[in-house]
């Protein structure tokens, strides 16, 4: 019996399994190299056995367009087509220089001052006259949602109280991270001492991010006394130690920040001038 000359076989495959080991393309084709383009290679044909006569030759297939590259299928997520990717256009310059108007802007601040500053009553009040949607975020009160172990501030500083004073502050600073990426403005308030930078405003960068506004709220001793006076419970300090915060708040004259002395104003009229240095802020933001 006669067989047919012809290039060994690969071996068989199996599904689910590549080509059988020690077996490459190379080998099968010679003259090609590995990585090369592998189109259709018609498998060779076997000389006629002697005294058979020859089949007759089949259609020549067309050579292959080289021009003709087939497209791959668009990307999809189920049977939504994905829209076609591309560079994010760079947003052009205004058309006209006008001056930025904090009460329609979604902005973060940081009104800082001392105890009795009256900081709490003008962040609220700022944030309730706002043109767009605007949160209130107050560090004293996210710091009394402890409630049992509660690290009251009568009792001295120590590394509780600074442990919930960090904890407090970073809450906040997720708070307003989340408002604002829901496009809600929001006003922290929290009493920064300019001689901690890393615990104060250099947390409060961390948390919150470098857009930022600080504003200080300084008004004189004398009216800081009398307003603690009328305060009750824990937020009540001694006469002496809201002497010694307002001392080391008077550091955050000559930082650069913006500072409203507001002794003889009411919240509104403070409220109104908080806007005025807002919106010098943001058109030359300050540097912190």
């Amino acid at each position: 019996m006669q067989h047919a000359v012809g290039p060994p076989l690969p071996p068989p495959h199996q599904p689910g399994h590549g080509p059988a080991a020690g077996w490459s393309p190379a080998a099968h084709h010679p003259g090609q190299h590995p990585g090369a383009h592998q189109g259709h290679v018609p498998a060779p044909v076997p000389p006629p056995a002697p005294g058979c006569p020859a089949p007759p030759p089949g259609p020549t297939p067309p050579p292959a367009d080289p021009q003709h590259v087939p497209m791959p299928p668009p990307d999809t997520t189920g049977h939504v087509p994905l829209p076609p990717g591309g560079p994010v256009a760079v947003p052009g310059a205004p058309q006209a220089a006008a001056p930025p108007d904090p009460a329609g802007t979604t902005i973060a601040v940081l009104l800082i001052g001392p105890a009795g500053a009256g900081k709490t009553s003008v962040a609220k009040y700022w944030a309730g006259h706002r043109r767009v949607p605007t949160a209130h975020i107050s560090l004293d009160d996210v710091r009394e949602w402890v409630r049992s172990g509660f690290a009251d501030p009568q009792a001295g500083w120590n590394d509780h109280s600074e442990a919930q004073y960090r904890l407090a502050r970073r809450t906040c600073g997720f708070a307003a991270r989340n408002f604002l990426a829901n496009g809600i403005s929001c006003i922290l308030d929290d009493a920064v001492f300019p001689d901690r930078p890393v615990v104060g405003l250099g947390g409060w960068k961390r948390h919150v991010g470098p857009g930022l506004l600080p504003v200080v709220l300084l008004p004189g001793l004398d009216v800081v006394l009398e307003r603690n006076a009328e305060r009750s419970g824990n937020r009540r300090l001694s006469d002496e130690e809201v002497a010694r915060i307002h001392g080391r708040m008077a550091g955050w004259y000559g930082s650069g920040l913006p500072i409203i002395d507001n002794s003889q104003l009411g919240i509104p009229e403070t409220a109104r001038i908080l806007d005025d240095v807002l919106a010098r802020s943001i058109a030359s933001p300050p540097a912190w």
